[in-house]
């Protein structure tokens, strides 16, 4: 979607510079030091306006949260919504990143979350989708071990490919729902019983003792409001 320009948008960067991290190469592998704990560190690539994130900081704050944005003008919101936060737990980033080893160390995220990444639908473009096998591949790198990926889509031929892609790069689906606002918390087990072949390959992973939903089940982005109120089904799944 176009986003409108921003009339003095660096000016505004500015006024909410506390929260953005301009060079996050030079926090590689030191993060913790960024925020001044200890405390496990959670990234979201392609935060949009940052309600999501902001929701999560404000819900979690014994966590630390980190928001990747590539275009400036909408990630301003995201660092609005921070700063009105007043917590010290949530940083901002604005890229485009292809290779999340260039801003952190191995292991050093607790969870990474997408939220209605681009579905890019022509097949030619399959790399450029957030959820393409080798992308997953190098997010694990940077995930401690427990760690988890939790992802949300509109689009159900993004979420077929998906979990095609989640068995491509060898992880363990632990929670699934394809209607996650119309089910409840077990509906991972749910799921696990259902024909196997609408799920694609990792529906295979789901046994007894599928996982219960994680954090981005219950924090709402803006989007996902809005496909909510016009009654659109949202998938989900934690691997």
């Amino acid at each position: 979607m176009r986003q409108r320009n921003i009339k003095n948008l660096q000016e505004k960067l500015e006024l909410n510079s506390a929260y953005l991290i301009r060079e996050p190469e030079s926090c590689r592998g030191r993060w913790r030091e960024v925020f001044g704990n200890d405390a496990p560190i959670y990234l979201e690539i392609g935060c949009g306006k940052g309600r999501f994130i902001t929701g999560c900081a404000a819900a979690h704050p014994e966590r630390n949260y980190i928001a990747i944005e590539g275009q400036s003008n909408v990630a301003l919101r995201a660092l609005e919504k921070a700063a009105a936060l007043e917590q010290n737990n949530l940083r901002i980033v604005i890229a485009y990143v292809a290779d999340l080893l260039a801003f952190f160390a191995e292991g050093e995220l607790a969870g990474i979350y997408l939220n209605f990444s681009d579905p890019w639908p022509k097949a030619r473009h399959a790399k450029r989708r957030l959820t393409y096998h080798k992308r997953l591949e190098n997010y694990k790198q940077v995930l401690a071990g427990g760690g988890a990926i939790e992802f949300k889509t509109d689009n159900d031929q993004l979420f077929n490919f998906t979990l095609d892609e989640i068995a491509r790069a060898g992880c363990e689906v632990l929670a699934l729902s394809r209607d996650l606002h119309g089910e409840t918390a077990g509906s991972a087990e749910a799921a696990a019983g259902e024909d196997a072949s609408q799920f694609g390959e990792a529906a295979s992973q789901f046994g007894e003792a599928a996982g219960q939903l994680g954090e981005a089940a219950s924090q709402l982005t803006e989007y996902e409001e809005r496909f909510m109120q016009a009654g659109k089904n949202i998938n989900y799944v934690k691997f």
